[in-house]
C-alpha cells in the first residue's frame, strides 16, 4: 500500500502547482495497481485549501472517493512516533510528521509518496520515502 501526502494530492488538484505534472503522471502510474491510502492529517491540509477556496470541495471529493481507498487515523502509536521524528529531526513539522508517522507504524503502508525533500533523510523509517519533484528541480 502507498500513503500520499496532501502536497501530492494538492499537485494533482491544482493545475498551477509545481508538482502537477509529476503527481499526474505518479498517479497514472500506481492508480488501480495498489490500494492509496491518506492520513486524516493530508486530508485536513486539503480540506483547508477547500475552505480557502484554492479547490472546488466537488473535485477534492471526487478524488478522494475515486484514489482513496482508505483514510488512516492518528492513534496514540503514530502520536508517539511522530513525536520521537520530530525530536530526532527538528525541521520536520509536526503535521509532516504525524503523516510519516503514519506510514512508518502501519506495517501494511510500504511507501510514502510526499513533495518534500526533507522525508528521505529522516533516519530509521520502516516504510520507502519517494518523492515527486518539480520539472527541473531533479528528484
Amino acid at each position: 500500500m502507498i500513503l500520499l501526502d496532501s502536497t501530492v494530492i494538492v499537485g494533482f488538484l491544482d493545475a498551477d502547482d509545481a508538482l502537477h505534472e509529476a503527481a499526474v503522471a505518479k498517479l497514472k502510474q500506481i492508480v488501480g495497481r495498489q490500494p492509496l491510502l491518506a492520513s486524516v492529517i493530508s486530508y485536513a491540509e486539503v480540506m483547508t485549501g477547500v475552505s480557502l477556496e484554492h479547490h472546488p470541495r466537488d473535485r477534492v471529493d471526487g478524488f478522494f472517493d475515486a484514489f482513496i481507498n482508505d483514510l488512516v487515523a492518528v492513534d496514540r502509536q503514530v502520536a508517539a512516533r511522530a513525536a520521537t521524528l520530530r525530536g530526532a529531526r527538528r525541521s520536520l513539522r509536526m503535521p509532516d510528521a504525524l503523516i510519516l508517522a503514519t506510514a512508518d507504524v502501519h506495517e501494511r503502508i510500504e511507501t510514502a509518496i510526499c513533495g518534500d525533500t526533507d522525508w528521505p533523510k529522516v533516519e530509521g523509517l520502516d516504510c520507502a520515502v519517494e518523492v515527486l519533484a518539480a520539472p527541473g528541480r531533479g528528484g
